[in-house]
């Protein structure tokens, strides 16, 4: 029996780590800020996260200078100088934030990114427009900015 109850409780640990692991990815935007198509402020505009809106982030670019969000249930790109998190009181900001969130470095990958996210929206059809915005310099360098 004792052996069973044990059991039980590791299951639910089990369990229970994943949906612990996700809550700690939730952020919110510290003012209105654009969620943009991509890595950069050279990509259209998605939407506009309100100050202190609740924000899931899904993973950063390596310096972690912009990352990949979900907002309002729409996927997008925000710099990580506009996402902050509290900890025990103590807020964080920016690439510092996302670093002590723990979230996972990605990579941004135009084509899926874009084929599974944003089809239906005015922008796509002009893809091989925004395509050819991939510079990887300015993804990760400080023209981060973007209110």
């Amino acid at each position: 029996m004792k052996k069973t109850f044990i059991g039980i409780l590791a299951a639910l640990g089990f369990f229970a780590v994943p949906g612990i692991a996700m809550a700690q990815q939730l952020a919110y935007a510290t003012t209105n800020v654009n969620v943009r198509a991509g890595p950069g402020i050279d990509y259209p505009v998605v939407d506009v996260a309100r100050s202190g809106a609740p924000v899931y982030v899904h993973g950063c670019l390596s310096q972690r200078a912009w990352c990949d969000v979900d907002f309002d249930g729409l996927r997008g790109w925000m710099s990580s100088n506009y996402l902050a998190f509290e900890q025990r009181g103590r807020r964080y900001v920016g690439a510092d934030a996302m670093y002590r969130l723990g979230t996972p470095i990605i990579s941004f990958q135009f084509g899926n990114y874009w084929d599974r996210h944003y089809r239906g929206r005015d922008f796509y059809r002009d893809r091989g427009r925004w395509e050819g915005r991939r510079d990887r310099d300015r993804w990760e360098g400080r023209r981060d900015r973007d209110r």
